[in-house]
């Protein structure tokens, strides 16, 4: 089984996939996982990734996309959750176009909708679990509120990472992800267009919802 899943950072897209990832054995994928390994790793993508990053610019999509790509090749056999990728139409149709070429499938595109304004709001109150970070805790959410500066959990320590505590950081990332036209969600609409036609279901789901209501519908709707 592989999954696309998009949503803006805020979305609780990370513990979502977590869950489908715990509940179907899949490789969990996620694109700034992908840049640390190579980065990490010295590898020529790896380095030429590096100074982009350095400089504060974007990684270019020649360097990304065959990131991903050799990633997806080496998933499990039991299919994978890619997170975080495609972040914009270009990426959208390439990554497409591999997977035909590839032979591979996808089954499910999941769309987590959120309000930029909540999103933010989200993204400033979440805390981050030393031993998980996708165990969900956000100080301005009542159902998921953490144990003071404990996971809620697993009891984990917690903190903050700085970009989510900078507001122009944040209105940075989501005017990327809230771009119709050439952005991730841009991306996203690509494939919701595409579902019929390469047979696979697109699900949009309302992730102001509580957070166990979305579980339950996206373990109802994913068979």
């Amino acid at each position: 089984m592989n999954i696309l899943i998009f949503g803006p950072n805020g979305s609780g897209k990370g513990t979502q996939g977590d869950l489908l990832k715990e509940k179907f054995g899949l490789d969990h994928i996620e694109s700034g996982a992908i840049f640390r390994k190579n980065i990490s790793g010295n590898t020529e993508l790896g380095k030429k990734a590096k100074k982009y990053i350095e400089s504060g610019e974007l990684v270019p999509d020649n360097v990304t996309i065959p990131m991903v790509l050799d990633v997806l090749k080496h998933a499990s056999k039991n299919g994978w959750l890619l997170d975080g990728f495609p972040r914009n139409i270009e990426q959208a149709k390439q990554l497409w176009e591999d997977l035909l070429t590839d032979g591979e499938k996808i089954n499910y595109v999941i769309e987590l909708q959120l309000t930029r304004d909540i999103a933010k709001d989200r993204i400033m109150g979440r805390r981050l679990c030393v031993n998980n970070p996708n165990h969900p805790n956000n100080i301005f959410i009542d159902a998921i509120k953490p144990k003071g500066d404990f996971c809620r959990v697993c009891d984990g320590a917690l903190s903050a990472r700085a970009d989510d505590l900078d507001e122009d950081a944040i209105d940075k990332r989501h005017n990327i992800y809230y771009d119709e036209e050439t952005g991730t969600l841009a991306a996203a609409y690509f494939f919701k267009n595409l579902a019929e036609e390469g047979n696979f279901r697109y699900i949009s789901l309302n992730a102001d919802a509580d957070i166990h209501q979305i579980k339950e519908t996206l373990l109802k709707d994913i068979v």
